[in-house]
């Protein structure tokens, strides 16, 4: 299957911390690490270990943190297309001791802008970018997308055969305004909908960090559907993929890849 994502990436300092700080207070961490996160490289991740290969279309900056996150990338197993330009957004994550993680975001986002080649793929995963690109990404024989990203999603006006947003969370929360085949709303532990009807989650193991469940979630679900699964088959896949992800540290050292 030939995918690809369009979406932002940005530099990730995590530091593992045993509770969020209070006003005034200092916590110290016992573990810390950087490397390039957001929403586009988990996806793309995420989809490079379903699929075998994905593409991801994003802008980084002309800057170092830029060109390492380009080569972190590739190592990855993704192929990065990237827009150079501009200064790599940052950001600093907490994660505590229920593996909960906090974010706060240093700078814009840096958007992926077209024309791109998207024709010919059988999906492409919208995560973010300019409303063009939703137009070029249409050709795709599946266009999945997420609820985050609604202003852009309005102005493209194209019809989505899978939408993702939250339950819960008040940047993913979705309005019933757009045409979609399948709209998935996701609720953590306690499952979600999917067109209306409640699923299950699959409980993990162990909880070590939250960071990147969510859009390896999402990745797996678009997967299972573009491959033509059933829509309890790919929730089912989309479920152990989020799973997976909580058992270990980041978004990448445990994500779920099939066997082959």
């Amino acid at each position: 299957m030939r995918c690809a994502v369009v979406g932002h990436v940005e530099w990730v300092e995590f530091a593992r911390v045993p509770q969020m700080p209070l006003p005034g207070a200092i916590v110290h961490a016992s573990e810390t690490r950087s490397e390039p996160a957001g929403g586009g490289a988990v996806v793309a991740r995420q989809l490079a270990l379903l699929a075998g290969r994905c593409e991801l279309f994003t802008a980084l900056g002309s800057d170092d943190l830029g060109r390492a996150a380009q080569r972190r990338l590739a190592g990855l197993g993704v192929d990065v297309h990237v827009q150079w330009g501009g200064e790599t957004r940052r950001a600093w994550t907490h994660v505590d001791g229920d593996g909960e993680r906090t974010i706060t975001v240093l700078g814009e986002k840096l958007l992926p802008r077209g024309p791109l080649p998207l024709h010919g793929y059988d999906l492409v995963f919208f995560v973010s970018g300019v409303p063009d690109l939703l137009r070029d990404a249409r050709s795709a024989r599946f266009l999945a997308a997420t609820a985050r990203e609604l202003p852009a999603l309005h102005e493209a006006g194209v019809p989505l055969d899978l939408l993702v947003g939250s339950l819960n969370d008040p940047g993913e929360r979705y309005d019933g305004s757009l045409e979609a085949a399948t709209v998935v709303l996701t609720d953590g532990a306690d499952g979600g909908t999917a067109n209306g009807v409640p699923y299950a989650a699959v409980p993990a193991e162990m909880i070590v960090d939250t960071y990147g469940a969510g859009d390896s979630f999402a990745a797996a679900l678009a997967f299972g559907l573009a491959r033509c699964d059933a829509l309890g088959d790919a929730l089912a896949l989309a479920a152990r993929a989020g799973s997976a992800v909580l058992g270990g540290p980041g978004p990448y050292s445990s994500q779920l890849a099939l066997e082959r």
